[in-house]
């Protein structure tokens, strides 16, 4: 297994692991010190668990190598585990929105200490967790895995809120200011929304990905002017390239002189692919067409 696979993989295990213990610990101290925000948190997490185990199974397909069923890979079944990791997230927004509103209208209950403790760490293991996951994410460019760490940082969002609407309870009850008391509530519905935002982001990037969108002119240009390099080139016709999970197709026509052999026409290409997958470690294939070029 690559080096780079087995960062991945450690990446999500323990991305499980943390969030079958901090589910565990929110919703044991939710229901103990009737915490909404805690246990909406805590339910997050419980759905964070499958979006893991997704992206676990995801990332495992995603390496396989190509078949005859499926000739380009399977990299895109890591944009399907980002995009269950999304509905999770949207999922999660749902409920903690719905059962925060309703906290509003009910008797807050006393804030809890243990239950800001449990927050505020998970807050720090969270954010932890987002900047390992998301580095290696970046450097695999692993779908699942980038889509883990920003559930990690929704996480963050969450547990954050908790933090400050617990804390403002407890500035509530020391100073007897009444309506502080629904800071636990007030915090969740917050939460939701970033959480929801969150997942209809992620949702947009998997479904263009899916749909075989081109990746920015940005990059474009460089595979262009990498192309324009190469001897013999005369006029580049068109040039495409998509995402397929973690790596990049690239699609040329070109047009070189009409009276090159075979064999001078393969050497081009082979030069041209050569020199786009050596600048650019994320492209996987490098597909040319030739057009025969005629001087007027």
């Amino acid at each position: 297994m690559h080096v780079d696979n087995k960062s991945s993989v450690w990446a999500i295990w323990l991305s499980l692991i943390s969030n079958i213990l901090l589910t565990i610990i929110k919703i044991i101290i939710g229901l103990i010190f009737n915490s909404e925000v805690l246990m909406a948190d805590g339910v997050h997490n419980a759905g964070d668990i499958i979006a893991t185990i997704a992206a676990l199974s995801a990332m495992r397909i995603s390496k396989l190598p190509a078949d005859d069923d499926h000739p380009y890979g399977h990299g895109k079944a890591e944009v399907l585990g980002s995009g269950f990791v999304a509905f999770i997230l949207v999922t999660a927004a749902l409920y903690i929105g719905y059962h925060a509103v309703a906290a509003l209208f009910h008797e807050p209950s006393a804030p809890s200490l243990i239950a800001l403790i449990a927050s505020a760490v998970s807050v720090v293991w969270k954010y932890l967790l987002y900047v390992y996951t998301m580095r290696i994410g970046r450097s695999t460019n692993s779908k699942s895995l980038i889509a883990t760490a920003h559930d990690h940082i929704a996480d963050v969002y969450a547990s954050l809120a908790a933090v400050v609407g617990i804390g403002l309870a407890f500035i509530g009850k020391a100073y007897d200011i009444y309506w502080l008391a629904y800071g636990d509530a007030a915090a969740g519905v917050i939460v939701s929304l970033l959480v929801l935002k969150l997942g209809i982001e992620m949702a947009k990037e998997s479904f263009d990905i899916l749909m075989e969108k081109t990746v920015d002119q940005h990059m474009l240009s460089q595979y262009t002017a990498l192309i324009e390099a190469v001897p013999g080139v005369k006029r580049i016709d068109r040039v495409r390239a998509r995402e397929h999970g973690h790596y990049i197709l690239v699609d040329a026509r070109i047009s070189v002189p009409g009276e090159l052999t075979i064999q001078q026409g393969h050497d081009i290409s082979r030069i041209i692919k050569k020199s786009i997958m050596d600048q650019h470690s994320d492209v996987d294939e490098v597909l040319i067409h030739l057009n025969p070029w005629y001087e007027n």
